[in-house]
């Protein structure tokens, strides 16, 4: 079986990993940089990475590392980017994995051929045929803009764009979006600004990296065993008795479960709203010229506009039609894998956990692996449970573009591992 993967970023390393384990080598992983690490491999060159300079994982490093290789010990919890990408290099060479990867070289088109296998065309000119296709691609590539982008006549960016908060010096600045990204780029940009809003479309978890000395997922992860119910009362409980509440930062008040929307995990950003570096507004009501007008009737002038709008679901290598979930809110995959359109196609870190997505990738690589060589099959109706389970994740978080491939971290690896051991099949 002549296999092709898309992407030398984490999800691929999975894939040519738990592949190659299971005496699957005839393997291509195509890579359009010139090094692996996805959008770890941060660099300043537009349309590459969407890191900033000073990124770090919001997942820990006890919860981030892969199972047989853990990260080296002096490594802090909360890694930076450098380190996060010497520890996939670090990963490949452990395992020989770079010999399976063609550098500098993209898929640009990938179509089905007239016997159902898929014919690649590649960024050099040249075409060829595999049967089996893995995409692992990411999702954070291309950006979801505003409708309003257009209207505002100072600066406008996209926080893909972002770097460092260089050219940012005295500048008034609102930031739009209050995910990771967002709240990570208000603070950074704070340290040079003369002015930072945070514009919230609605309320937000934001929860601190540390709950009781330990880092968050660490210690969220020992309730794990307790019903969803109490998981979500003792996480607010303990949220109030370490930062308060959330008007008292002028935030609104989540009205909804923790487990319902993706986290922003950020220790600064409340300090700094409480020290006046950061102001929060309410959503965007209209632009004139330069000014803002809110919700709430108020306004404010600014320079620079940055957008924390989230991300398209996009594969351009596809032929239009194909696959388009651009402006889904259900996704309909088996297992957040499996397209009912193609059995001979497979999505490995296709997913946002409330959690780590390396060790998932990993999972998900596995089950890959096994499936391949016969060792598990799917039911016979996993192409109707696709639509199903697409529609009942959906339902489990808020109806919003950036949920659409939420999953619930604990859950959803379980359900993996029960296939992978044997256990069930996949009934439901």
């Amino acid at each position: 079986m002549k296999i092709a993967i898309i992407g030398a970023g984490c999800s691929g390393l999975s894939a040519i990993k738990q592949l190659a384990a299971a005496d699957l080598t005839d393997i291509t992983c195509f890579e359009k940089t010139d090094r692996l690490g996805g959008n770890w491999a941060y660099t300043e060159k537009p349309g590459y990475s969407s890191l900033y300079q000073a990124t770090r994982t919001i997942s820990s490093k006890a919860m981030s590392q892969f199972s047989d290789f853990p990260m080296p010990a002096d490594y802090p919890d909360y890694p930076s980017h450098e380190q996060i990408l010497g520890y996939f290099q670090a990963y490949a060479r452990y395992f020989g994995l770079e010999k399976f990867i063609r550098f500098n070289l993209g898929v640009t088109q990938a179509d089905k051929t007239f016997d159902d296998r898929w014919k690649l065309t590649l960024s050099n000119g040249t075409e060829q045929i595999y049967d089996y296709l893995v995409v692992a691609n990411g999702h954070l590539t291309v950006p979801r803009h505003p409708d309003w982008k257009d209207q505002f006549l100072g600066t406008y960016l996209h926080v893909r764009d972002y770097k460092t908060n260089r050219g940012f010096e005295n500048k008034r600045v609102l930031v739009v979006g209050a995910g990771n990204s967002g709240c990570d780029c208000a603070v950074d940009i704070s340290r040079v600004a003369a002015q930072v809003d945070l514009s919230l479309r609605s309320p937000q978890y934001i929860i601190p990296k540390y709950i009781m000395e330990n880092p968050t997922d660490t210690f969220a992860s020992g309730f794990d065993w307790l019903p969803q119910w109490l998981q979500d009362g003792i996480q607010k409980m303990i949220l109030r008795s370490q930062i308060g509440r959330y008007q008292d930062y002028q935030l609104p008040e989540p009205t909804f479960p923790p487990r319902q929307a993706h986290p922003t995990l950020n220790s600064e950003l409340l300090p700094c709203m409480r020290e006046g570096k950061i102001k929060p507004r309410k959503a965007i009501d209209r632009i004139v010229d330069q000014t803002v007008y809110f919700s709430d009737g108020s306004a404010a002038q600014y320079d620079i506009i940055l957008a924390a709008t989230g991300y398209q679901i996009a594969f351009p290598f596809f032929p239009k039609g194909l696959i388009d979930w651009e402006t889904s809110l259900s996704i309909p995959l088996y297992l957040r894998m499996f397209d009912p359109q193609h059995a001979n196609l497979c999505f490995i870190g296709l997913l946002q956990p409330q959690g780590c997505l390396w060790k998932l990738t990993e999972v998900q690589a596995k089950l890959l692996s096994l499936l391949l060589t016969q060792q598990i099959q799917l039911p016979e109706n996993w192409r109707s449970l696709a639509l199903t389970e697409g529609s009942d994740w959906s339902k489990q978080f808020l109806t919003r573009p950036r949920h659409s491939l939420e999953v619930h971290y604990p859950a959803y690896l379980k359900q993996l591992q029960r296939i992978i051991t044997g256990k069930i099949l996949h009934d439901q």
